[in-house]
C-alpha cells in the first residue's frame, strides 16, 4: 500500500506546483517557467539520496547503456511535456490546464499495455476511461456541447509525453539493481540533473534574460521547484512499487487539491462540471485501488 501514500503525496505537490508554475506563466516565457521546475530541483534531489543513505547505507547503482537511454529519454520528454502543459495554461484557466494534463493515466494505460507489457484488471480498465472522460469534461468551453479541439489535441498530446516520462521512468527504476526507494532516488538525481543543465544552457545560449527572470522572483521560482521535487519523489517512487497506469490514475486525485487551490488561492470561479468531473475522477481513483 506505499504506493498510494507515495501517489498522494505526488499528487499534493504536483497541484501546487501547477499552481506556482501557473503564476510564472503570467510574467514568465514558457522556457522560463519550464526551467522554474527544474532549476533549484537537483539540490533537493540529492539531499534526498543522502538521507536515504544515511539511513539505509546500500552499494552505488550499476549504470547500463539501457539505464542511461531510459533516463535521457524521460528527462526529454518530461521537458517537452512541461512546455505544452504551460502552453495550456495560457490557453485556459489554471484548474482546466491542469485537468488536461491528467489525461496521462489513460496514454499511460494505452502505451503501457501495447509497447511496456503492463497489465490491466477490467476494474483498472474501468478507472482509466471513466478518468479520461473526466478530463474530457474538464476541457470544454462554457457549455458542454462547446469543446475546443485546439485545446484537447495539445491536452491529449501533453498527456501522452507526461505517460511515456512515466513508462521510462519506471522501466529506468526497474533496470538498477537496488532496493526501494534508493532505486527510484538515483533515478530522480539523474533525471532533474540533466535537465536542469539543458535547461540553463539553452536559456544562456537563446536567452539569458530567461534567468534573470527568474532570479527576480526567488520566492515563486524556489517554491515550483521544491514542490516539483517532492512531487517527482513522489511519483518515482510511486512508480517503482506499482505499474504506471494505476498509479496516475489514482493521482488524478490531484484535481481535487486543484480544484481547492484555484478556488481558494487563485480566486478562479469553478463550474458545477468541474465538480462533477471530480467526482468522476474520485471514483476511477476508487476502481484502481480495489483493482
Amino acid at each position: 500500500m506505499g504506493w498510494i501514500l507515495f501517489t498522494f503525496l505526488a499528487a499534493a505537490m504536483q497541484a501546487w506546483r501547477n499552481a506556482f508554475q501557473s503564476q510564472l506563466s503570467k510574467e514568465v516565457s514558457t522556457a522560463g517557467v519550464t526551467l522554474a521546475r527544474f532549476l533549484w530541483a537537483t539540490p533537493v534531489a540529492l539531499i534526498y539520496l543522502v538521507a536515504l543513505y544515511t539511513w539505509k547505507p546500500v552499494g552505488l547503482p550499476f549504470i547500463t547503456p539501457t539505464f542511461s537511454l531510459y533516463v535521457l529519454a524521460a528527462a526529454a520528454m518530461q521537458i517537452v511535456a512541461t512546455m505544452m502543459m504551460v502552453k495550456l495554461f495560457k490557453m485556459q484557466n489554471f484548474a482546466v490546464g491542469a485537468g488536461l494534463a491528467k489525461s496521462e493515466a489513460l496514454m499511460a494505460a494505452i502505451l503501457g499495455v501495447v509497447f511496456f507489457g503492463t497489465y490491466l484488471s477490467w476494474l483498472g480498465w474501468l478507472g482509466v476511461l471513466l478518468g479520461g472522460v473526466a478530463v474530457f469534461i474538464m476541457s470544454s468551453g462554457q457549455k458542454l456541447k462547446q469543446i475546443s479541439f485546439p485545446t484537447v489535441l495539445l491536452g491529449l498530446a501533453c498527456g501522452g509525453a507526461f505517460a511515456l516520462t512515466s513508462l521510462w521512468v519506471r522501466a529506468a527504476s526497474l533496470s538498477l539493481d537496488l532496493p526501494f526507494p534508493h532505486r527510484a532516488a538515483w533515478v530522480l538525481l539523474f533525471v532533474v540533473a540533466i535537465q536542469t543543465l539543458v535547461l540553463v544552457i539553452y536559456a544562456y545560449a537563446v536567452d539569458r534574460s530567461t534567468i534573470d527572470n527568474l532570479l527576480k522572483r526567488p520566492k515563486l521560482t524556489l517554491l515550483t521547484s521544491v514542490t516539483s521535487c517532492l512531487g517527482s519523489i513522489g511519483w518515482f517512487s510511486a512508480m517503482s512499487l506499482q505499474s504506471v497506469p494505476y498509479v496516475k490514475t489514482l493521482g488524478q486525485i490531484e484535481v481535487f487539491f486543484t480544484l481547492l487551490i484555484a478556488a481558494f488561492w487563485l480566486k478562479e470561479k469553478v463550474k458545477i462540471k468541474d465538480v462533477a468531473a471530480l467526482v468522476m475522477i474520485a471514483t476511477a481513483a476508487i476502481l484502481v485501488m480495489w483493482g
